[in-house]
């Protein structure tokens, strides 16, 4: 297992690198071929590899992905194992993950499968619509992203994502600003008239990231850019917090904003994942296994796109570890052992079900 594992992260696969992505996904294959006999079948949804190893028709989802979020040579060493730490790009996020599952596919004779796509980290553009299409025909969908400090995940905030772009005029600086409109000032009353959307109560939280503005130091600047992040509990407010980004207006009657993106994914709410979580707990119970515990986060995954299938949803079944997108991402390899333990059960209970 730990060998598979390593193969995979050293094999670094940042979702923008489709041909990485590729070589992933066949790799992924061999080892599956290798722990279950048989390869993934690869197929292509959009332009992007899947790997989809078990039933054509699948009662039982488990869903991973096999992309990350570092770009080749960022994270260093590629592999490493310290006591009972093992550290690599991806590998709490969901590399981990992914090979616990293989091995609880182990003996799984009924209508289930593992699905791998490779786009999950820039927001499922190209496989949401699949994900929806096979989570609406299932009767469970197991999502195999990092567990928090051990516990699954039974809620997560839905995410929306913005680009406003303010379209001034240049002029030089020093001779004649007042000829120019200034898409600096313009974007900066911006970043605080969008601050002001978040909202605490539903734990909406709107926060301006990457900005861009300006071409040389002596200029008035004629472009300015502006990224937003938004994520909340509740659809209806993102839905709010979309209608306000889009009724936006610039001060100066001459410059023009436009508005890019919208909402990405919905909230995965727990209406949606409290009948699984409650088969889980009476699973490990069974087992011999102490309580799992649950949790809402911040962070959404392609959970949310199967919840808004209207499939029953359980997240967060993968790694226990810590540091996702971070540098210190790592996963407890003693954890691992129990962890497919308990998943095997779980996905024999649902197929029986």
């Amino acid at each position: 297992m730990l060998a598979a594992l390593e193969a995979l992260v050293k094999l670094e696969s940042p979702t923008e690198d489709l041909d990485a992505c590729r070589d992933v996904v066949h790799l992924a294959s061999d080892i599956a071929t290798r722990i279950l006999g048989t390869p993934a079948e690869i197929r292509e949804v959009n332009g992007r590899p899947v790997f989809w190893w078990g039933a054509p028709n699948p009662d039982v989802v488990v869903l991973a992905h096999l992309d990350t979020v570092w770009p080749k040579g960022s994270f260093q060493p590629l592999w490493s194992v310290e006591g009972t730490a093992a550290r690599g790009p991806g590998i709490f996020d969901m590399k981990a993950g992914f090979v616990q599952a293989l091995y609880a596919m182990k003996g799984i004779t009924g209508s289930a499968a593992l699905i791998a796509t490779t786009d999950e980290e820039t927001g499922s553009a190209t496989s949401k619509d699949f994900i929806k299409e096979i989570s609406a025909k299932a009767k469970a969908v197991l999502v195999i992203e990092a567990t928090l400090n051990g516990k699954v995940k039974t809620g997560r905030k839905g995410t929306s994502m913005y680009q406003i772009a303010v379209h001034g005029r240049a002029s030089h600086a020093g001779l004649e600003p007042e000829k120019g409109i200034n898409a600096t000032i313009e974007i900066a009353a911006i970043v605080i008239e969008v601050a002001k959307l978040a909202n605490p109560e539903f734990g909406t939280t709107v926060v301006p990231t990457v900005m861009h503005a300006g071409t040389t130091t002596n200029t008035v600047p004629a472009l300015a850019t502006l990224d937003i992040d938004i994520r909340s509990f509740s659809s209806a407010e993102l839905i709010r917090v979309d209608s306000a980004i889009k009724k936006l207006s610039a001060a100066h009657p001459e410059a023009r904003l436009e508005v890019s993106g919208g909402i990405n994914r919905p909230p995965l709410e727990t209406s949606s994942t409290a009948e699984l979580y409650e088969i889980l707990e009476k699973v490990a119970k069974d087992i011999g296994i102490e309580p799992v515990g649950q949790a809402s986060v911040g962070g959404a995954s392609d959970g949310n796109f199967a919840a808004a299938a209207g499939a029953r949803v359980l997240d967060g079944l993968g790694a226990v570890g810590d540091g996702a997108h971070a540098p210190h991402e790592q996963i407890l390899l003693s954890s691992i052992p129990s962890r497919v333990k308990l998943l095997t059960a779980f996905i024999k209970e649902l197929i029986r079900d």
